[in-house]
């Protein structure tokens, strides 16, 4: 038993981090206008977040320290700082649509205006981080978070063709319908969604509030090589109910309703049930994530004692910086903007950062004076470099792309 929650950690990160509200979102909007024609993004993504995360939890086991903390010192203040604001900033922008997907998942369940949740979720994101420990935070939320499999219970009830979805998958083409810009624009957008700044720098100071050293090697690549990979299936899913019951129907995404409406439709009641669960399980994760990782990385770079395995009172700056996040999420949330809407920027923005968040680790990940034989090897070393090169491109195209789209209009 302890073996399997030795990778509760893992099955978090994937369910709050890579199926988030940016993930649902932006994988439900592929499938009902590209069908499959993107899923090569999502298997992309799974490999790029599993190379890095690896590296950066490497780091943490093998260093003690957070992935943070040595990138300040290893790169100096300056350039720890200009990481520092972009990862800051975009994760505070995660954050506000995490909030606002608890919100609409509850939305969903009670029939009760968003409005209504939106400080009811920041409350309880707040009191799970300042009472709970970690380890039932990572436990509980990630389990929970499994119940999105029913998406892909879903697309087996649905009785698809899949050859017709395989064939989609394997050989992508842009709808007569559909701009090309608008395809790559979705495509810089899922994988945005995929490899957001905020999961590395979770699972490292998650690797860090669990007290792993060298031993635990072993269990971080069990963390990443089944969370991820499992994100990566749910994504998947997600998209293929849409491409089956939305794009023959020329259904858009605009809602967490229409999100689940390929379930309702194969399952009824019971499987909308289970979705939902998964859902605000996901979000709510997400939104733990996010919170948290806007505390790790100001208490990292500052040098402010941080971390769930200290009582409040001895990182107190640490919980008191999450709080005013929340307070501004809740304030960005009650101009009345739309969750969904925050999401979809959030995704973009979230790829223009990506180099500043993965070259440093890169970076760490190779420096023997932190990780003395646990270097990267010249195979891990060359499939980052490729990664860096994919990660310079979107963040390049993710602007003038969401310029010339109208962000996907």
């Amino acid at each position: 038993m302890s073996r399997i929650f030795a990778v509760a950690l893992g099955i978090l990160t994937a369910i709050g981090g890579f199926v988030d509200i940016g993930d649902l979102v932006t994988n439900a909007v592929v499938g009902s206008r590209f069908g499959l024609g993107l899923a090569w993004v999502v298997i992309v993504g799974v490999i790029g977040i599993c190379v890095y995360a690896q590296m950066s939890g490497r780091v943490a086991a093998v260093s003690g320290r957070a992935t943070f903390e040595v990138i300040r010192e290893r790169l100096g203040p300056r350039a720890g700082l200009a990481n520092l604001a972009a990862s800051f900033l975009i994760t505070l922008l995660t954050v506000t649509a995490e909030v606002g997907g608890v919100a609409l998942s509850l939305q969903l369940a009670t029939s009760v205006g968003p409005g209504w949740w939106i400080p009811v979720a920041a409350f309880g994101v707040w009191i799970v981080v300042w009472r709970a420990k970690f380890s039932l935070l990572e436990n509980v939320t990630g389990l929970l978070g499994l119940a999105l499999i029913a998406f892909g219970v879903a697309l087996f009830m649905l009785s698809p063709d899949w050859g017709a979805l395989l064939d989609q998958a394997i050989r992508p083409t842009v709808p007569d319908s559909e701009p090309v810009a608008t395809y790559w624009f979705y495509a810089v957008a899922l994988f945005g969604a995929a490899m957001t700044p905020y999961e590395v720098f979770f699972f490292s100071s998650g690797a860090v509030e669990e007290g792993w050293t060298r031993k635990d090697l072993a269990t971080s690549r069990a963390n990443v090589l089944v969370g991820f990979p499992l994100g990566g299936l749910l994504s998947l899913a997600i998209a293929g109910c849409a491409a089956v019951v939305l794009l023959p129907q020329s259904i858009g995404v605009t809602s967490l309703s229409q999100v689940v409406l390929p379930v309702a439709e194969a399952g009824g009641m019971l499987l909308l049930s289970f979705a939902i669960v998964g859902i605000l399980a996901a979000t709510f994760g997400a939104a733990l994530e996010t919170t948290l990782s806007t505390g790790y990385t100001l208490a990292q770079y500052l040098g402010w004692s941080w971390g769930k395995f200290r009582r409040p009172a001895q990182a107190a700056r640490f919980h008191v910086a999450m709080i005013v996040v929340l307070l501004i999420a809740i304030g960005i949330l009650a101009t009345g903007v739309d969750p969904i809407a925050v999401t979809e920027i959030s995704v973009v923005f979230s790829a223009v950062a990506l180099p500043l968040t993965y070259l440093p680790i890169l970076l760490v990940a190779n420096d023997p004076e932190y990780m003395g034989e646990h270097v990267n090897g010249r195979g891990m070393n060359a499939i980052a470099m490729v990664y860096l090169v994919i990660i310079l491109v979107a963040a390049l195209a993710a602007i003038p792309l969401l310029i010339v789209t109208g962000a996907g209009a």
